[in-house]
């Protein structure tokens, strides 16, 4: 039986341009706890699609902290 509740979250990042920005993104979230991949769609000069696959539900504001750590910023993502 598993006790674990897995997430899956999309978020929007803003600034990304190239392989390196995709690298520090995915780093910095795959430092915090409980995440067990990062994938990223990656729009150069646009919003990115980031989605996340945890444990369990992340806090936004660790996530927000990482995206800011890797020099980057959340954004809404578009419909």
């Amino acid at each position: 039986m598993s006790t674990h509740d897995d997430a899956t979250t999309t978020y929007g990042v803003a600034g990304m341009t190239c392989s390196h920005c995709v690298a520090s993104v995915t780093g910095e979230l795959g430092r915090l706890d409980g995440v067990a991949s990062v994938d990223v769609d990656l729009v150069a000069g646009g919003v990115s699609r980031v989605t996340v696959r945890s444990a369990g539900a992340l806090d936004a504001d660790q996530v927000a902290s990482a995206i800011d750590e890797a020099g980057y910023e959340l954004a809404d993502l578009a419909s």
